[in-house]
């Protein structure tokens, strides 16, 4: 199986952050970041799957160098490899554009990701990027199980909780 993780990177949530003089941006100094908590999630997810049906982990970031911190904590996380493409995430349809261009040249099993990233709370890349791969897109998911040619997941609706059995190759948002 080859799963694909998207992962962001953050400022930790504990980081004091101020703004810069002319209040356009934020103060990066001293500001600790770390791997998005949904993310987080959907690695250890994907390393569970990974050590249980076998196959390879690939995380994939979208940002600038100082990025490669967090792609080398995923590594250390249980990812078989890391990839980043170099170029700042402008906007949310322009990372899905990123995310599905890697995706086609290897052909991913599950591509999974964090229903948002916690710096802009967006949560629309999953879905723009299982439309740009004709894959279907759920979220958010907060179990999933796979036994040989089989997956059941439950995603979170208003009100409940709602089953899934979907076929392979999707593209899923994940959270706890």
């Amino acid at each position: 199986m080859k799963i694909l993780v998207c992962i962001t990177h953050v400022p930790d949530t504990t980081s004091r952050i101020a703004f810069s003089a002319d209040g356009q941006s934020f103060d990066k100094t001293g500001v600790q970041y770390i791997i998005g908590p949904y993310d987080d999630y959907a690695l250890a997810r994907a390393v569970e799957l990974r050590e249980a049906q076998g196959g390879e982990l690939t995380v994939l970031n979208v940002g600038p160098a100082e990025t490669e911190a967090t792609l080398r904590k995923a590594l250390a996380i249980g990812a078989d490899k890391a990839i980043r493409v170099d170029t700042e995430p402008v906007d949310s349809f322009f990372v899905a554009q990123q995310i599905a261009a890697i995706a086609r040249q290897e052909s991913y099993d599950l591509i999974l990701m964090g229903r948002e990233s916690i710096d802009f709370n967006g949560g629309q890349v999953h879905g723009m990027v299982g439309e740009l791969l004709g894959l279907p897109s759920f979220s958010p998911v907060m179990t999933l199980e796979i036994n040989g040619d089989t997956a059941r997941m439950t995603r979170e609706i208003e009100g409940g909780k709602e089953p899934w059995r979907p076929n392979y190759r999707w593209c899923m948002g994940c959270q706890e």
